[in-house]
């Protein structure tokens, strides 16, 4: 019996694609993963974040941009695109139509289904990013905040229910309670 080929798509198809897909998909290196759905208390986490950030960052050359941007890792070992749920980019020159390739601050919200792939395969990858200077997990059932900021090596910061989170990377102080409102 013959195995199956294991067929790749090019990243040209596959952005194509997502133009006309009903559902987001992540691609890295050929082959396209199909992203989950999220809760109400990731989704108003989320919101909650994009808020406070793009009023943050108004009049300064950094923008927010939601988990409907794609972030793409190229490397000569890696071509991926990813949608993380928040991410920021402050560079003039991060201006493709269809994702940015720049982030100084990217956020992930947790679920269940993605915290394992977040934490190991998406941070493997974004690390790759020269650009990048924070990584940020927040839990979206408990007030967790984790930091993680590159200096010699990639440092973490913990966040919990009563405290002030840093988003050092952007000089953003935040409650850790305004970024759970009407979530948690």
């Amino acid at each position: 019996m013959a195995l199956a080929e294991k067929l790749s798509i090019s990243v040209a198809d596959y952005l194509q694609g997502e133009l006309v897909s009903d559902i987001k998909h992540e691609y890295i290196n050929g082959e396209v993963y199909a992203m989950v759905g999220v809760k109400r208390a990731h989704d108003t986490v989320t919101t909650n974040l994009i808020a406070f950030l793009h009023t943050h960052l108004r009049g300064s050359p950094c923008r927010v941009h939601s988990g409907e941007m794609k972030v793409r890792v190229q490397t000569a070992q890696d071509d991926c695109f990813f949608y993380p749920d928040l991410h920021v980019t402050c560079s003039a020159t991060d201006t493709a139509e269809h994702y940015n390739s720049q982030p100084k601050l990217i956020i992930e919200v947790l679920s269940d289904a993605t915290e394992r792939y977040d934490r190991a395969e998406k941070f493997h990858r974004y690390r790759k990013l020269s650009s990048l200077e924070e990584y940020v997990l927040i839990a979206q059932d408990t007030q967790r905040v984790e930091c993680y900021s590159r200096d010699e090596q990639w440092d973490l910061r913990l966040y919990q229910e009563g405290e002030q989170v840093l988003f050092q990377s952007i000089g953003l102080e935040l409650a850790v309670a305004e970024i759970y409102e009407g979530a948690v």
